[in-house]
């Protein structure tokens, strides 16, 4: 922005667009019109290209091609600006009510973490209420106003509700450590596809249970749902004790004696998405999905210590090259746990 804009030169193009004519808008924000006419050439002057188009009546105008542009730009930063202090006014009254924030047990906890780190720096002071369900249950919660906003897994329908992806990790193959795909830096999903037994809950997110039946569609593998989990928990207890193979996030913190292992010439992912009502409700939400657009919250930033039991994205490559050797020993050690 030129140093000669201010915030009342957007405020008087606006007028002056919107009514057409320099003494109506002169009236609207209570000026003289000669006065706002000299502002507004003088701003023209300086970015050097003219909003308007003078001629017609006495004093009539119309806009030019970049006055439409700058019309557009000037009503967004002058809407921000209200809702700006706005809010800053209701944090120092201490009026911005608890954060309603539902999730899933399927969103990994670094990425609650974060939001929660980086909602407390911008609404200092301001409480997060959080709670966990099932993704059916969560969006119910939101649509009758008892959840402000939510995390949870994608798909959820754009249609309906207002949704940011905010992560994408891969998906991987979870098994047991002595299993003999284990041997394997990366496995063929037409070699492990009907071992793939273990799944979300349908019933839990039917959307995404459709999307799951789409992918192993995509790469002409049969889907073998033999048994369903509400958490990520359920998953790995069930693949412990030899029910079958599951699809995991790569991030998921893994238990003692199992090992994941990616899928060779696939791109599958688990999507993460913040979702809120398109009526809005909570006097955060229009501030925090402003941020979200702008890519301000970071899920690739390293997890503390203490949440890093999964291999990190990127040593991802790192680790496929480890050599066999490795792995076979990896295998032979838990077989003697297992033993």
């Amino acid at each position: 922005m030129s140093d000669s804009v201010e915030f009342r030169h957007l405020e008087y193009l606006i007028a002056i667009y919107e009514e057409g004519n320099f003494t109506k808008a002169a009236e609207r924000v209570r000026r003289s019109q000669p006065a706002i006419s000299h502002q507004i050439g003088v701003v023209e002057k300086d970015v050097e290209f003219p909003f308007f188009v003078r001629g017609g009546s006495r004093d009539g105008v119309y806009p030019t091609a970049g006055g439409e542009f700058v019309y557009s730009w000037a009503c967004d930063v002058l809407g921000q600006r209200r809702e700006i202090f706005r809010i800053g006014r209701a944090i120092d009254k201490g009026e911005i009510p608890p954060l309603r924030v539902g999730f899933s047990a399927f969103v990994n906890s670094h990425l609650l973490h974060l939001f929660r780190t980086s909602y407390e720096e911008h609404f200092s002071g301001c409480e997060v209420q959080l709670s966990g369900s099932d993704p059916i249950h969560t969006l119910q919660q939101l649509d009758c106003g008892t959840l402000d906003c939510a995390i949870l897994p994608m798909p959820i329908n754009r249609d309906l509700w207002n949704v940011f992806q905010i992560a994408e990790s891969p998906l991987v193959i979870c098994m047991r450590a002595d299993d003999p795909l284990a041997l394997q830096t990366q496995v063929d999903i037409h070699d492990v596809g009907p071992r793939i037994k273990i799944f979300h809950n349908p019933e839990l997110h039917p959307s995404a249970h459709s999307r799951l039946i789409e992918m192993f569609a995509e790469v002409h593998s049969p889907l073998h749902l033999a048994s369903s989990a509400a958490t990520p928990a359920d998953i790995q207890w069930m693949v412990r004790e030899g029910y079958g193979l599951a699809l995991i996030d790569q991030l998921c913190p893994l238990e003692s004696g199992l090992v994941t292992r990616p899928i060779a010439g696939v791109h599958w992912t688990a999507d993460t998405a913040f979702v809120c009502r398109r009526d809005g409700g909570h006097i955060a939400l229009p501030f925090i999905e402003q941020f979200l657009k702008k890519g301000g919250l970071h899920p690739n930033k390293k997890p503390p210590q203490s949440e890093r039991n999964a291999t990190p994205k990127h040593k991802l490559k790192v680790r496929h090259k480890q050599n066999l050797g490795n792995h076979k020993k990896e295998v032979l050690d838990s077989r003697k746990r297992f033993a």
